[in-house]
């Protein structure tokens, strides 16, 4: 700890909300790759060991903010049908998401034991039980509607386009018959289009499709 840290003042009143609060502001503002204990100290205008003694670790503070993430979902009136209710929940997670930059990075590698983590899975398999043929095919489809949906909106939120024209000049030089025919479609940006189509194709699959040895 240097000597300004040291003698920074220790607001009174700080609590682990106004910690979270202060690392969103952090995040919102720089990413994920911003996002630090001391970043949080200096928003908060407090000392590095404050900020530290309400999060623990940084892991916990990750956790901590997933949990958050997961918290802005609203769980209330859903569509009546288990399909309907899957579908919504995802789009609701992916909205969430998308509020926060770097928010599919934020909650990659976390799953929090926590409330609000839980109310959302919790509905999601209840949903999930209702269409699929078995347990296991809700629980397996569960974690493929989650991964499909954060791996799309980390590639809607880094917004590769310099990724996307050296793919295309690589394409153009090489002799890639598959990638040649459908290069438009798979480097599309339709992220709404592209996220209702693999969210209905999960679905749709799993209704019928058990899950093997079950």
């Amino acid at each position: 700890m240097t000597k300004k840290q040291a003698a920074a003042p220790t607001r009174v009143g700080i609590t682990l909300d106004h910690v979270v609060g202060a690392a969103f502001d952090v995040l919102d503002r720089g990413g994920v790759a911003k996002l630090s204990t001391r970043a949080i100290a200096a928003e908060l205008g407090v000392s590095m060991n404050t900020v530290m003694w309400h999060i623990r670790t940084k892991d916990r503070l990750l956790e901590t903010m997933a949990e958050a993430v997961l918290g802005e979902v609203d769980l209330a009136d859903l569509p009546e049908d288990w399909h309907g209710q899957a579908a919504e929940l995802m789009q609701r997670l992916r909205k969430a998401m998308l509020s926060h930059r770097d928010g599919s990075l934020l909650v990659a590698g976390t799953f929090p034991a926590e409330p609000r983590t839980l109310a959302f899975t919790d509905h999601l398999l209840t949903a999930l039980l209702r269409g699929c043929p078995t347990r296991r095919t809700a629980a397996w489809t569960a974690w493929n509607l989650f991964y499909f949906t954060l791996g799309l909106v980390q590639e809607e939120q880094a917004a590769p386009t310099d990724d996307r024209d050296r793919l295309r000049a690589h394409v153009a030089k090489r002799h890639l018959p598959g990638l040649d025919a459908a290069l438009d479609d798979f480097m599309s940006v339709d992220f709404d289009a592209r996220f209702r189509f693999g969210i209905e194709q999960i679905l749709r699959s799993s209704a019928t499709q058990a899950a093997p040895g079950d």
